[in-house]
Order: structure tokens, then sequence, then C-alpha cells
């Protein structure tokens, strides 16, 4: 089992407890179990995100102490990839929670949220992505 199989298992395991405890304890501590549950995930997102910067520091750190001084490109396919599989995994508890909670309403925040989320990070990874597209010389034409 993978590190990754194994915060994805402890993650599955955190939300069926907060279900569960939702069901035992009933709709008055459900907002009390919510707020926990995302602070576990948002502590597991904080700790992937200062490992990932950990290893960048480092990586920088001995293209600096070689001496070699070409720039790394920032982001690769498979950081792109996991993102997508990070958001993906994410997606679901966050659609039950806010589905659960606020219905139709709360879905579409909850994914109002996710895609804000990918967007800024497709909008980081390609910088011109949202950029208008200046009309080149075949596109204006002369009557």
């Amino acid at each position: 089992m993978t590190a990754m199989d194994a915060r994805e298992s402890d993650l599955k395991k955190d939300l069926d407890a907060t279900l569960r405890a939702r069901g035992e304890l009933g709709e008055e501590y459900e907002s009390a179990l919510v707020e926990s549950f995302l602070e576990k995930v948002d502590q597991r997102i904080d700790d992937a995100v200062e490992r990932r910067v950990r290893r960048q520091l480092a990586e920088q750190q001995m293209t600096a102490a070689r001496g070699d001084r070409s720039a790394a490109p920032t982001d690769s396919w498979g950081e792109r990839f996991g993102f997508g599989i990070v958001s993906l995994v994410l997606a679901v508890p966050l659609s039950a929670i806010g589905g659960g909670i606020g219905n139709l309403p709360g879905l579409l925040v909850a994914w109002a949220g996710i895609v804000g989320v990918n967007v800024v990070q497709a909008a980081r990874t390609d910088p011109g992505l949202f950029r208008r597209r200046k009309p080149s010389p075949e596109d204006v034409r002369e009557d």
C-alpha cells in the first residue's frame, strides 16, 4: 500500500466515521461534525503542500549547490495529473457534504469551489490561458 493509498483510506475512514456520528448524534451536531471533517481535509492538504514545497526547495538548493543555473519547469504533467486526481477525490466527500446539508444549492456551492480551484491551477500552470487572443493577419479581412 502506497502512502497516497493510506491517506485516501484514512480520509474514507474519517468520512465514514463522520457520517456515522451524524446518524447517532442527530442534526444538531451536523455543522460541528462537518467542520471537524473539513479541518482534517485542510490539514491533509496543508501537509501535502508543505511536502511539495520542501521538495522543490531542496531541488532548488541542490541545483544551486551544483552551480547549474538552468531553470527547471515549475510543474510537470505529473503534477497537473496529480492535482486533477486529488481534486476529483476531494470532490466526492465535498459533494456529499454540500448536497447533504444544503441540497442542490449546497452541491452547487461545493462544485463552484472545486471548479474555482481548478481554474486557478490552470491559470497558474498556463498564464496565457485566459488572455484574449490577438487576431492574426489572416483573421482580419479587408473587403
